[in-house]
């Protein structure tokens, strides 16, 4: 991992996140010292999937109405089904990942997160991958569908599912180092 020290991360997330979709990144971006926040709809906790059953809660460091995409410097979207699920139908959630991509920093999506990319029009010819049972999903969408661990293209990191979290943390460091990205058009 890069060291990211005095960069600033939010995770956006939900009830029904894959427990270590979040887990992960929030232990390694840490690690690697960045300040980073769980963002969520509503204050208190969120509660994790693991596997096959729910899991753990995850502390929510501030809602939607108290973030701002402007105090960070990059965003990572958990999957699991549930999580980026309910999250597409919230038009606050949407804006917010809006706003990151096109002030040119850095988005992370994992698993079935990037059904979040297909709702807010940022798949569209974009290279990404994402668990296979969105695939169609995001070559409707316009993106360009990879079957790759990970897939980075100008500050955006997608990743097929839970067992490429180590590329996929190792990359995003790597993006979130280099700053933002001048996106040229699709």
């Amino acid at each position: 991992m890069q060291d990211i020290s005095g960069k600033r991360v939010a995770i956006l997330a939900t009830h029904g996140f894959e427990q270590s979709e979040l887990e992960v990144p929030l232990e390694r971006l840490r690690g690697a010292g960045a300040e980073v926040h769980v963002i969520s709809l509503e204050a208190g906790e969120i509660k994790g999937w693991d596997k096959k059953d729910w899991g753990r809660p995850v502390k929510v460091d501030r809602t939607l109405d108290e973030a701002s995409p402007e105090d960070y410097d990059a965003l990572v979207l958990p999957g699991g089904q549930i999580n980026p699920d309910l999250l597409r139908v919230e038009q606050k959630a949407l804006d917010f990942i809006k706003a990151f991509w096109t002030a040119d920093k850095v988005v992370g999506a994992i698993c079935h997160a990037p059904w979040l990319l297909v709702e807010t029009g940022i798949a569209k010819g974009r290279r990404l991958t994402s668990y296979h049972s969105i695939k169609t999903d995001v070559i409707n969408a316009g993106g360009l569908w990879e079957d790759s661990q990970v897939v980075t293209d100008q500050g955006l990191v997608t990743s097929r599912n839970p067992g490429d979290l180590d590329v996929f943390c190792k990359k995003l460091s790597e993006e979130i180092r280099e700053g933002r990205h001048e996106r040229r058009a699709a």
